[in-house]
């Protein structure tokens, strides 16, 4: 298989799809860069990108630029693997919004790391953090709040965000109003990394149960997630326009070269 070479930015392997920079990484390599940046103290920010993103990117252009600028884009779908492999692009596995936040509080638990739980519903953000809280004694929450609030309210949770200064944020918000929401205030925020994390804490919480391991194997935890939650019907539709792109277009497909 072709292997992706180090593009410019971080000099990271990456994969451009359509456009669009997805970078090459594992879990585990996906979690040292978030720790690296989080010692190099610089306001980043990071993108959990999965193929419905890829689509909303060929007609919003400010998502786009965001994600292209973005210090590090994972690919958080198997679509993208999927569609990598039929370039003989190795991308080595998917890497999730929720496995990050997990893997993330497991290092939290044995380093200290701080972070910060912002979006989903009133109250479920904070059931995410004592659910783990009870699965790794001694993370270190720094704080949360919900997404519901009303435009003229985000100087001030940004600013609550800041005053507690944690060492990631995770925004759970949506695409793409998670990844606008971060990309207009990281550097008020000033917090080391930033990172749009979806629905992630409506599964950490317990509200929304994770798919079997065997549909998440074969990339079908998609469709549990429409089984258990119809109002995402609509991004999952975006799917079958990601597949055409591929059938159709392959050559949008390319490593992104140095």
């Amino acid at each position: 298989m072709e292997t992706a070479t180090l593009p410019v930015q971080d000099h990271i392997p990456a994969v451009s799809l359509f456009g669009v920079r997805v970078h090459a990484v594992s879990m585990d390599e996906a979690v040292r860069y978030i720790l690296r940046f989080v010692e190099e103290g610089v306001p980043r920010q990071a993108v959990t990108a999965d193929s419905s993103m890829v689509v909303m990117a060929q007609t919003d252009r400010h998502l786009r630029d965001i994600i292209n600028s973005a210090d590090l884009v994972t690919p958080d779908s198997i679509g993208i693997l999927w569609a990598c492999h039929r370039r003989r692009i190795a991308m080595p596995e998917r890497v999730s919004g929720v496995d990050i936040v997990t893997q993330l509080a497991k290092v939290s638990a044995q380093k200290g790391l701080r972070l910060f739980f912002l979006g989903a519903q009133p109250g479920v953000a904070e059931e995410a953090a004592v659910r783990l809280s009870q699965r790794y004694p001694g993370v270190q929450i720094a704080g949360w709040h919900h997404g519901y609030f009303p435009p003229e309210a985000e100087s001030e949770v940004a600013e609550k965000i800041r005053q507690v200064r944690p060492d990631v944020l995770c925004v759970a918000m949506g695409i793409p109003k998670q990844e606008k929401w971060i990309d207009r205030y990281r550097y008020v925020l000033q917090v080391p990394v930033s990172i749009g994390v979806g629905g992630t804490f409506d599964v950490l919480s317990g509200r929304v149960r994770r798919a079997p391991l065997w549909m998440q194997r074969m990339g079908m935890e998609w469709l549990w997630r429409v089984g258990h939650n119809p109002r995402k019907i609509a991004k999952v539709m975006l799917l079958p326009r990601f597949a055409w792109m591929v059938l159709t277009n392959q050559h949008g497909i390319e490593v992104v070269r140095q």
